[in-house]
């Protein structure tokens, strides 16, 4: 999706989000922390993006990507906006009849009467086809 011309490209982001850059033959992805570095533009390099938040609006994190020709001289831009999904299975890990989100009973299991963790019914017949 580079333009043509373009040899080399370089990556910013906002706060919110995490990017790294993966070339072809390192084991080990390189963290884009701010504007300035470029790297070549290679067959099978990986720009991978995550976010360890959810979004406060959407659209409120964005990921840009220039292009430069040989020289340095840039050519386009590419961007791209984010949004961040935070998502909870929150359950009655402790069955007293309050769900809670940060239930310490969450990643374990025990049963009988003072027991603890989730208890997951899961439908699974065809009510629809």
């Amino acid at each position: 999706a580079a333009p043509a011309g373009a040899v080399a490209f370089g990556v910013k982001h906002t706060e919110g989000v995490s990017v790294d850059v993966l070339l072809r033959g390192r084991a080990e992805p390189e963290a884009v922390s701010g504007a300035g570095t470029r790297w070549p533009l290679d067959e099978g390099t990986v720009l991978r993006f995550s976010m360890s938040r959810a979004s406060s609006e959407v659209n409120d994190n964005k990921v840009t990507v220039s292009f430069y020709a040989d020289g340095g001289k840039p050519i386009n831009q590419a961007g791209v906006f984010l949004t961040g999904v935070g998502l909870s299975l929150d359950v009655d890990a402790d069955r007293d009849g309050v769900v809670e989100k940060n239930s310490p009973h969450k990643a374990s299991w025990a049963w009988g009467p003072e027991g603890h963790g989730a208890i997951l019914l899961v439908s699974c017949d065809k009510e629809f086809p």
